[in-house]
């Protein structure tokens, strides 16, 4: 299951959803809060841009933003609501592909980096990202922590969540570190929808030696947004490796 594959046509009309999810105020706000005051007065990278979620309301705070994305059908979600003067996109894949300018962030949010399905590809991001700034400048991930205490010996698969009409279940491959989203939705009948999504699970402390490969320090790691403690019981991270 490629990336191109996962996020085609219908995977883009579908992924916005505002005001609600991931879109919600209460979790949009201070995503852009803190990048804003990360990027300072220069300019911000944004690897998977997507269909603008971050980016749109950042650039609308004066932030000059950039994009890199694999799927064009997301590029033309994005076009529907600002055009490519206002932020440009080069489309490609954020281990490799490059971006013109110097820019004083790089971000990756929303679990991204997973989503790059070996451990070299995900050392390759962050090299990416080092190539991209300028001297000192941050590179931001927001990333999940690994739930593999939730899964019993022997069993391969766990439930997320559950709701009315939808439910979430993750199938781990742990030899590879490999996890495999399942995201079905249905109605009162017989029939139910599913959407897929591959990704490559990473320790914190993986992510960090991927980091100092890369010439990065970690310079602080909260358990969201706005600055919450990161405990052993965290369930996602928000980590920033600064050059030096």
């Amino acid at each position: 299951m490629r990336q191109e594959e996962v996020w085609d046509g219908e995977a883009a009309r579908r992924y916005d959803t505002p005001g609600e999810g991931m879109f919600a105020p209460e979790v949009l706000g201070p995503t852009v809060d803190r990048l804003a005051a990360l990027a300072g007065d220069g300019a911000a990278l944004e690897f998977a841009i997507g269909t603008g979620r971050v980016a749109v309301p950042l650039a609308a705070r004066g932030v000059p933003v950039t994009g890199i994305e694999l799927s064009a059908p997301m590029i033309a979600q994005l076009r529907t609501k600002v055009d490519a003067q206002a932020i440009p996109v080069v489309a490609g894949d954020m281990a490799t592909a490059v971006a013109p300018g110097e820019f004083s962030l790089v971000y990756l949010v929303f679990n991204t980096i997973a989503n790059l399905l070996t451990q070299a590809e995900q050392v390759a991001c962050f090299r990416n990202a080092a190539r991209h700034l300028a001297p000192g400048g941050r590179f931001v991930i927001e990333l999940w922590v690994p739930e593999l205490r939730k899964l019993p010996p022997g069993q391969q698969a766990v439930v997320w969540h559950s709701e009315p009409g939808y439910v979430g279940l993750d199938t781990y491959d742990v030899l590879a570190q490999h996890v495999v989203s399942h995201h079905f939705r249905f109605g009162d009948g017989r029939q139910a929808e599913l959407f897929r999504t591959p990704h490559r699970y990473v320790w914190p402390a993986e992510l960090d030696l991927m980091g100092q490969l890369a010439g990065f320090t970690l310079e602080s790691r909260h358990a969201d947004w706005t600055g919450g403690e990161f405990t052993a019981e965290s369930r996602s991270h928000v980590s920033v490796y600064r050059l030096p």
